[in-house]
């Protein structure tokens, strides 16, 4: 189940949410209980919200497991006086061990077969939805209570709460313990929160339906005619309307996410900060997933050294968090080559052109138009035969093979699909933001939230929705 979808929004939400409200009716004056039941009701209809996501239920009893075994471990960390530290290795371990075998086992067996010819039995392992996701917040959970950043939760339900909270539990935000810790205990809920809540809800359903949807469906044509059939000018689309998709589904993803939390009285963190009008890449990603760069920056390159022991030391801890980073994302090679990439060009920023990007303004926005699609189709294509393909007919003065090309394929599809295109641009810059944070409260933003919801709707009911692109990862 993904929340734009009709079975979510018309029946999952407004019963889960009726069940959420019931206090306000019967524990109006204990407050307390209200909020313990609330974290009850949040525990159980999210681990029934996973349950419509996962291939088989055994995923379920893994996923409540880890529940179980990080809320034990944070107890021992907290309380032990010589083994603190072999608990936190367990329970490192213990996480990341079930990430490594779903997601990279089939993999490494694949490329051990293939470097050192042997034949091992390559099972095909179904990767349980939104591993990566809560094996990071677990991780941060034992590692903040080991760094006494963060005091172990002492209600199973508060901590099965954090973990499993439907709205961020299969594609993040990535939410540390000590940002809802409070709001665990006691928060408030207010009709403005709602109000807030749901129109972030629907910018973000806007976002993921009316745009990324729309405009996905040029890559996906372009990808059903093939790499090799299509003219220079409809790769530069191509690329550009990938993009976009990537873009839009999963900071459309967050922003429901942000606004479903804001309506049970979480303030969830932002993710997405405009990253299309950053200067340089390095920039880009400060403002491109931010809780996961966050998570890299605090648990792996500030424990490695980050920039404190010298330039080069710091350059090798960059390259570290940079494989992990494509290597989170997907157990693929094209991944590992995407970080190394943009782990090069981070560099080179840093050393030589940062400087001269951030000045010059219109030079830093020119290398950022040519060199963000680009990064984004290692990360696209995961066959690097294909990947050559699309590469060369990106550039057609390179040597390739003659195939048959209709030269103004192009006209076509941007005839088809410019008007997502604007969309996509326009919404990439602050300007829509500030005229609705100027009218947020106006009868005018409300008609056209209205509006958005239930065109967004319409597209559902035809079947114009597909599945958040960040769910695979």
């Amino acid at each position: 189940m993904v929340f734009s979808s009709l079975k979510f929004i018309f029946i999952f939400l407004p019963v889960f949410m009726i069940a959420y409200s019931l206090p306000a009716i019967g524990l109006k004056d204990d407050p307390k209980t209200a909020t313990q039941y609330r974290n009850f009701v949040i525990f159980a209809g999210s681990v029934l919200f996973y349950s419509f996501g996962v291939k088989k239920p055994v995923y379920i009893l893994l996923f409540l497991l880890t529940v179980m075994l990080n809320f034990i471990v944070a107890q021992f960390i907290e309380n032990s006086r010589y083994l603190r530290k072999l608990w936190l290795t367990f329970g490192v371990l213990f996480n990341f061990w079930w990430l490594i075998f779903f997601k990279y086992w089939s993999f490494g067996t694949e490329n051990i077969n293939h470097f050192f010819h042997q034949s091992f039995t390559v099972k095909d392992i179904i990767l349980p939805i939104g591993i990566s996701f809560y094996t990071f917040q677990n991780v941060s959970y034992i590692i903040d209570v080991y760094r006494k950043k963060a005091k172990a939760e002492k209600n199973l339900v508060n901590y099965g709460a954090y973990i499993s909270m439907f709205p961020q539990l299969i594609a993040g935000p990535i939410v540390t313990f000590d940002h809802v810790a409070k709001e665990l205990r006691s928060r408030t809920h207010t009709i403005q929160k709602v109000e807030d809540g749901l129109k972030t809800f629907t910018i973000g359903l806007g976002y993921k339906v009316l745009i990324a949807n729309q405009i996905g469906g040029l890559w996906s044509d372009i990808s059903a005619i093939g790499y090799e059939s299509i003219s220079s000018k409809l790769a530069w689309l191509g690329i550009f309307a990938y993009s976009f998709q990537l873009y839009f589904d999963f900071c459309g993803y967050s922003l429901m996410a942000i606004g479903l939390g804001r309506i049970m009285g979480f303030e969830l963190p932002r993710n997405f900060d405009h990253p299309y009008m950053s200067l340089t890449m390095t920039e880009f990603w400060r403002r491109w997933h931010m809780t996961l760069g966050s998570w890299f920056k605090d648990y792996i390159y500030i424990p490695l050294g980050g920039n404190r022991k010298g330039d080069g030391r710091m350059v090798f801890n960059m390259l570290i968090v940079w494989l992990f980073t494509g290597l989170w994302h997907g157990a693929s090679w094209n991944f590992v080559l995407w970080g190394l990439v943009l782990f090069l060009i981070i560099m080179s920023e840093k050393f030589w052109t940062g400087k001269v990007l951030n000045k010059v303004k219109p030079l830093g926005h020119l290398y950022m138009l040519l060199i963000i699609p680009l990064t984004w189709l290692l990360f696209a294509i995961t066959d690097f035969h294909e990947l050559g393909i699309y590469f060369k007919r990106l550039i057609p003065f390179l040597p390739q093979k003659t195939y048959a090309v209709m030269e103004n394929d192009y006209v076509e599809y941007w005839t088809k699909y410019w008007k997502y295109f604007a969309l996509g641009l326009l919404f990439s810059t602050r300007i829509p933001e500030f005229i609705y944070k100027k009218m947020k409260n106006s009868i005018i933003t409300a008609l056209a939230l209205l509006a958005v919801f239930w065109m967004a709707v319409y597209c559902m009911v035809k079947g114009l929705d597909d599945p958040f692109m960040y769910f695979r990862f």
